[in-house]
């Protein structure tokens, strides 16, 4: 009798999953890092302000004035444009920041309401403006690509998650076990489970809630098919804001302060985060007022619209239950109220994060390593220069940059953009070099030493940043802490705890790699 054929069965749910899960982190690793350890940075963007604008770093000011501070800055700077914005003061961001239109370019300067004095150009973009941007836009602006591309690693990450449940058969085990000293693998391994497990509900939360922030982003293609050449229209209709026309004659502005006074007794006492003028020397001026949502977790800013020549209530926004359902989860992700401990439980848990995605990396190279050595395949060696010039490369672009920030001329033309290209330069060079060493790993078997000499790079260029720092500024650490300025203080304080914790990573690599070096001849003897 000849045996039945075999039956080709369904794989297992569990196989499956572990196979998502494989190869959706190997290949959105990089840019799941990118997300979040930019966004960790931008946990503190302001504070990051601080630290790479010095003339910034001014005292909060007790009372403020549009009338008085605003109005004849705008008014000689901007007399021409049709809208001007301001931004109030607050402890982190401490000075006024003037914004206008000016031939389709956004032009803002810094004033320093103590004193009435616009202050010089940065002559850089900052934690706000090249950090935070960086983390949900990856700075690709064409066709909205970075959104797109932004909305796919989320969903990436959703299905790691799901995939990381179903495949853990000691889910609740391995919260538990982390065994350091053991194999670099089996420390590897804990470390990621541990930083999975432990912080689950975080990733789930965070990466859900970014997916619902950009609603409007992705909902693009379906409000151009309903509203066409209109869609400015859409948005102004989901918050309910006061749309006005411009009359054609000329008008005279109230005071914005009055209104502004009103603006808050209408709130019950709460704080103005912006102002914008419209229209400002038009008959239908108007002006807009945004709550700061410091005080609750919902980012509903409860925006105020003024007739802007009688100072008149013209309006409020008002959301429907679904956009403020989406709100509240703006506000959970973005975290814009004052709260200092739960801020800095966002950066841990945010560090924890790019750890996770890193010691996922090296567990796939570590699992492929052996037997693709004995095929003649090298895609573990590429993979883990990926690894390292996703991670510990983008650590060192980040300090690259920062020590820039302190080594370029102020006034120099286009210093903001030469810091962004340092950046990506840095960034390349580190890819570079993890290539070349992996290359050299094929003969010596030493996948460590791009990780370990990276290592030892961001810890020379933390140092270097915090040095220059009190050089070129003067608020050296004793200095800041003793002024309570805890801005640029607690910057430095990171950046050096960065570099003891790369000097610790680096030696432990060293020492692991002397290991294996001590160990391969007896294995060599035994096998022969």
């Amino acid at each position: 009798m000849t045996a039945p054929a075999a039956t080709s069965m369904p794989p297992r749910l569990r196989h499956a999953m572990d196979y998502l899960h494989t190869w959706a982190g190997v290949l959105c690793s990089t840019l799941l890092f990118l997300v979040f350890f930019m966004g960790t940075l931008s946990v503190f963007d302001q504070e990051l302000d601080r630290w790479m604008m010095p003339a910034t770093r001014v005292a909060q000011p007790a009372a403020v004035s549009f009338d008085k501070l605003a109005l004849p800055h705008l008014a000689r700077l901007a007399p021409g444009a049709k809208q001007w914005t301001v931004q109030y003061p607050t402890s982190r961001a401490p000075t006024m920041r003037l914004s206008w239109f000016e031939n389709g370019a956004l032009q803002s300067r810094e004033l320093d309401a103590n004193t009435g004095q616009l202050l010089p150009p940065s002559g850089s973009k900052g934690g706000t403006g090249f950090f935070f941007p960086f983390h949900y836009t990856f700075h690709i602006k064409w066709m909205d690509l970075g959104y797109w591309l932004l909305a796919l690693v989320s969903i990436a990450m959703l299905a790691l998650l799901v995939s990381g449940v179903i495949i853990h058969k000691k889910i609740f085990t391995d919260f538990f076990a982390f065994r350091p000293a053991k194999s670099r693998q089996r420390a590897t391994l804990d470390l990621h489970h541990v930083s999975a497990v432990l912080l689950l509900p975080f990733h789930f939360t965070i990466t859900l809630t970014g997916l619902i922030i950009m609603v409007f982003v992705y909902a693009k293609p379906g409000i151009a098919l309903v509203y066409g050449k209109q869609a400015d229209q859409a948005s102004r209709e989901a918050f309910a804001l006061v749309q006005r026309a411009p009359a054609g004659q000329p008008g005279e502005l109230a005071s914005v302060d009055a209104m502004a006074a009103q603006a808050r007794l209408l709130w019950g006492g709460g704080q103005i985060r912006r102002v914008s003028v419209r229209n400002p020397h038009d008959a239908h001026a108007s002006v807009d007022f945004q709550r700061r949502p410091h005080d609750r977790i919902s980012y509903d800013t409860q925006m105020l619209t003024f007739d802007g020549t009688s100072g008149a209530l013209l309006g409020r926004s008002e959301l429907s239950s679904t956009l403020a359902l989406q709100r509240f989860f703006t506000g959970l992700h973005m975290l814009p109220f004052d709260h200092w401990w739960l801020r800095w439980m966002y950066f841990a848990m945010g560090l924890v994060s790019c750890a996770m995605i890193g010691t996922g990396m090296l567990l796939w190279v570590e699992k492929r390593r052996l037997r693709q050595a004995k095929e003649g395949r090298s895609s573990y060696l590429v993979v883990n220069a990926v690894a390292a010039a996703g991670s510990v490369g983008v650590l060192v672009a980040t300090l690259a940059m920062l020590v820039s920030n302190k080594l370029l001329p102020e006034g120099i033309v286009g210093r903001a953009v030469l810091e962004q290209c340092i950046f990506f330069l840095a960034w390349i060079g580190t890819l570079a070099h993890a290539l070349g060493r992996a290359w050299q790993a094929r003969s010596t078997g030493q996948l460590a030493t791009a990780w370990r000499e990276q290592a030892w790079a961001s810890a020379v260029l933390a140092v270097l940043a915090v040095v220059l720092n009190g050089v070129m500024t003067g608020d050296h650490l004793l200095r800041t802490v003793s002024q309570g300025n805890m801005a640029v203080a607690g910057t430095d304080l990171v950046l050096l705890a960065s570099a003891a914790l790369a000097v610790l990573t680096a030696r432990r690599l060293r020492t692991r790699a002397m290991a294996a070096a001590r160990a391969r001849p007896l294995l060599k003897e035994a096998s022969a």
